[in-house]
């Protein structure tokens, strides 16, 4: 019997594939718990309707992920911070301090989950990277300046 999985099951597929499952396993497992569906026709064609629509999603989330990264690739951004005499920082500069002065800098959202580095604890010059998702990822400096 022909069915389309509602939800990831294991051992037989993921959520929105057509599965051709056992006769009693579909009736009396798949079935009577919403794990999947019958796979009629109009059914098949929701499927296709669905599985086109979270392309083209998906095709404008990565558009987008490349349109940040051209924004931000090759940038400095500066961010200030106190320290001491030595050119060592008081604590160390942050992705969330980081992700707001890419914000405020160049209007470029960038979650600080998105950005790749170790922790910052020294004034200067740092490359780190943001992966953005969808294998977008770009590599920019964090010029870390005495704060006045």
């Amino acid at each position: 019997m022909k069915v389309i999985l509602q939800q990831d099951v294991r051992g037989k597929g993921k959520k929105g594939e057509m599965i051709e499952a056992a006769e009693g396993y579909a009736r009396n497992y798949l079935l009577p718990r919403k794990l999947a569906i019958p796979a009629t026709p109009d059914a098949i064609n929701t499927m296709k309707l669905q599985d086109a629509a979270r392309r083209k999603e998906e095709a404008a989330n990565r558009a987008a992920a490349v349109a940040t990264a051209d924004k931000i690739r090759g940038k400095t951004v500066k961010v200030s911070a106190k320290g001491g005499e030595s050119g060592k920082l008081f604590g160390a500069v942050t992705g969330k301090e980081i992700s707001e002065a890419l914000s405020v800098q160049f209007g470029v959202e960038v979650a600080k989950q998105q950005l790749v580095l170790d922790p910052i604890k020294t004034f200067g010059t740092h490359e780190i990277k943001a992966k953005l998702g969808y294998e977008v990822s770009v590599p920019f400096s964090v010029e870390v300046v005495e704060e006045a």
